[in-house]
């Protein structure tokens, strides 16, 4: 923590500033010398709390009241209230706004025993007031330095409302797309999962976490839960030990190597242990052999579910196993404020696990700044000129073009003429202004997203008109974070006006996907195709013309083959956020040239997930002249589009793959890659290896680098990639990491499909 020598030397602030926080702590230390290690800060703080005082900094809560109104005088909120005054409160999370925030603050800084202030958390997980695409999407960017903006952007956003730390970023990896919450993280593949998470986590916290343009990060889910059995929200998860350790585990190894301040454990229970009381995920691979030095919080309610599970028989019994397992602070389960202390009174947790858990949760508050000044984050000149400035939405708008993957477009399609045709947009989402933000946008408004037409009537040199077609979701029902979506799977009455508009337009856009609601927590679908009549209307539209450009908007793959086969057009359009209809306007008619590529697989039909690219070879990967090998009897094992794939407006080539062993474990890998289009272009070139056989058997394929590069047409670079130690290894299934002699197969390309191949030999 960065302080003058002013500060260094006087206890309190300046007597202007000065808060009991400051002044009470002070008491118990040398008034002529203050030591600005903030250990030493601690360990004064801890010895003066009680130890009622050291577990109420374990609890969050909810907000519970409207923090500038009236104190609440019965039931459940008034015996929190009474918690936040006695100091047995150390976080509280959905208060969001200077003023409540401030209110919040100002009770435990200036009412409470000890003045220890509060941190407030958010799920700001793509955007906070300007909403960006989510994450799924920007990663489909493949652009780590945007994908850092993004969250710097918010974090600076959301500071200025009073928070300073995030619920984010989740990075799970996860393989099904049924899976409502894949719409949250950066996909299927591990080393880029790694890559994205450590971006967004330098965004977020930044180089100094006590700037009040910064927020505290929080590493979600831990452990697996991207791995829930039948993509079932809070479902159980049954993975082996090398799964865990080369796919689910490296991410978060990533970002505590990184400096994330905060973990969030995970609803899911892995090889029949809860991960809120996984003593082996939280306290020995964390906490020890990663040297985490932040703190665990549960994830909602968490605690109290362990009874649910049925690995505990009570509340008490849950608060001892939790806190015996390393979670550090307790959302919302009143476990640990009501059973806790009387657990270590029992002699049944020993009370340096408390002081564990306290000082991690101080240590972050001290980085924050929050002793230093408890209302560094409550300025309500700064939250009126930052919130919503115009950079946030000039940034919106980029990384939603970057976001976006061009599938398919035959015959050139796209991009579409500037002026002199007729188009028709058909689609209930087309003119959206609220489905375009996606889920987890909760302190954003409704209907701030620019939807698609109007950004096609900027293009005022063609002929537009619009069309519904089709309602996606049923008219009048009640659209929110708590209820299910209720999609028109019948109502097909709009579908003539549709068709008359498309038979005499030179082109069709056809926008159709998943509501934003579609996608997200507890938003588990059984089925990946498009919900509703919406198949039923392209499949009319194209009976009176084929001309059609199809864009998606959804926050997970979808199953549509019958698209692929036959629409010349489709666009990825994901949920792009504020700016997302002027981001797909920009990319179909060619202001910007597309070069996103997907981060996960897109699987023809239900019936192939869990689909992906880095799968194990078996014992019978092809066929061998009948029918005893790997595969579907009905279907190919092949996706609809696979990971990595995404096209441009232009065209590439690879050649001249050569590798060099430099060192016992460094190969250096170059390529040429060639712009053979006619516009300038960007591609992600993508490298890939196979370790042909080891003591764990490894995929058919591993992202091992990747490089985005801009070409001009007709031009050429050379791209470069080192594959070290970190990239040739993988862990056992004892968690130990190796790097074992063999032949190893390198293919680079645009995607994880690609052809151009090489190999060398490690001894």
């Amino acid at each position: 923590m960065r302080k003058s020598l002013l500060v260094i030397i006087i206890i309190a602030f300046n007597s202007c500033n000065k808060t009991n926080s400051e002044a009470k702590i002070s008491d118990s230390m040398n008034s002529t010398v203050v030591n600005n290690s903030i250990e030493q800060k601690i360990d004064s703080l801890l010895e003066i709390m009680t130890l009622e005082e050291k577990v109420g900094q374990m609890n969050q809560y909810n907000g519970f009241w409207d923090a500038t109104g009236p104190v609440p005088k019965k039931g459940s909120q008034a015996e929190k209230y009474a918690d936040l005054k006695k100091g047995l409160v150390g976080s509280m999370l959905n208060v969001r706004g200077v003023k409540q925030v401030k209110a919040l603050q100002q009770i435990a800084v200036e009412e409470t025993r000890l003045g220890i202030p509060l941190i407030f958390g958010f799920d700001v997980i793509h955007g906070f007031k300007t909403i960006t695409p989510v994450p799924l999407a920007e990663a489909a960017s493949w652009d780590l330095n945007i994908i850092e903006k993004s969250a710097k952007n918010a974090a600076e956003e959301a500071a200025v409302a009073g928070l300073n730390w995030t619920f984010a970023p989740m990075i799970d990896i996860y393989r099904d797309a049924r899976w409502g919450r894949v719409m949250e993280g950066g996909g299927e593949d591990p080393y880029l999962g790694s890559k994205i998470a450590v971006a967004r986590v330098k965004g977020f916290q930044g180089d100094d976490l006590s700037s009040s343009k910064t927020i505290a990060a929080c590493a979600k889910h831990f452990a697996a839960y991207g791995f829930i059995e039948s993509g079932r929200e809070y479902n159980t998860v049954d993975i082996g030990t090398s799964t865990l350790y080369n796919t689910v585990l490296p991410p978060f190894k990533e970002v505590a190597d990184a400096g994330v301040k905060t973990f969030m454990n995970a609803f899911n229970e892995l090889n029949g242990i809860p991960a809120t009381a996984d003593t082996f995920l939280q306290r020995e691979v964390l906490k020890k052999d990663w040297n985490f030095k932040g703190f665990v919080i549960s994830d909602w309610g968490s605690i109290g579910e362990l009874v649910a599970h049925g690995y505990a028989k009570d509340l008490k019994q849950a608060t001892e196993l939790a806190v015996k397992a390393g979670s550090d602070m307790d959302m919302e389960s009143s476990a640990y404020v009501e059973e806790l202390a009387g657990l270590v009174k029992e002699g049944a947790v020993n009370e340096k696990l408390i002081n564990d858990a306290v000082r991690r949760i101080l240590r972050v508050k001290y980085e924050l700044g929050l002793f230093d000044d408890p209302y560094r984050y409550c300025d309500e000149k700064k939250e009126q000129e930052i919130t919503g400035k115009k950079q946030f939405h000039e940034d919106a708008l980029d990384i939603a073009k970057k976001s976006i993957v061009l599938l398919k477009n035959d015959n050139n399609i796209l991009p579409l003429k500037k002026q002199g045709i007729k188009v028709a947009i058909i689609g209930a989402l087309a003119n959206d202004k609220t489905s375009p933000l996606g889920n987890w946008r909760l302190a954003a408004k409704e209907g701030t997203a620019i939807s698609v037409v109007e950004g096609f009537r900027k293009y005022s040199g063609n002929e537009l008109q619009y069309a519904k077609g089709a309602d996606l979701v049923i008219p009048n029902t009640e659209i929110s974070m708590t209820q299910e979506v209720q999609v028109n799977t019948t109502n097909t009455s709009e579908f003539g006006e549709a068709l008359s508009l498309a038979k005499k337009s030179d082109v069709v856009v056809m926008v159709l996907g998943e509501h934003g609601m579609q996608s997200g927590e507890a938003r588990s679908r059984s089925t990946i195709d498009l919900p509703g009549v919406q198949q039923q209307l392209l499949e009319e539209v194209y009976k009176v013309n084929e001309k059609i450009v199809l864009v998606l908007m959804n926050g997970r793959p979808l199953a549509f083959p019958w698209a692929k086969e036959n629409i010349p057009g489709i666009i990825e359009g994901w949920q792009l956020g504020v700016e997302s209809g002027n981001a797909i306007a920009q990319v179909v008619y060619g202001d910007y040239n597309p070069s996103g590529k997907l981060p996960m697989t897109f699987p023809k039909s239900l019936g192939q997930v869990p689909l992906y690219y880095n799968y194990k070879n078996t014992g019978r990967p092809v066929r061998d002249g009948n029918v005893f090998w790997s595969h579907y009897s009905d279907e190919t094992n092949d996706p609809l589009y696979p990971f990595g794939y995404g096209l441009s407006y232009t065209s590439f080539s690879y050649e001249n793959l050569n590798v060099e062993i430099v060192d016992t474990h460094e190969v250096m890998v170059s390529v040429d890659v060639m712009n053979t289009g006619k516009v300038k272009g960007k591609e992600v070139v993508q490298l890939y290896i196979h370790d042909e056989y080891a003591s764990v058997t490894r995929p058919v394929r591993e992202l091992k680098g990747f490089e985005m590069i801009a070409i001009e047409s007709g031009k050429s670079k050379k791209v470069e990639f080192k594959l070290t130690e970190k990239e040739l290894g993988f862990y056992n299934n004892k968690g130990e990491f190796l790097v074992e002699p063999g032949k190893f197969s390198v293919f680079v390309g645009g995607d994880s499909k690609a052809e151009l191949t090489n190999t060398f030999t490690l001894k």
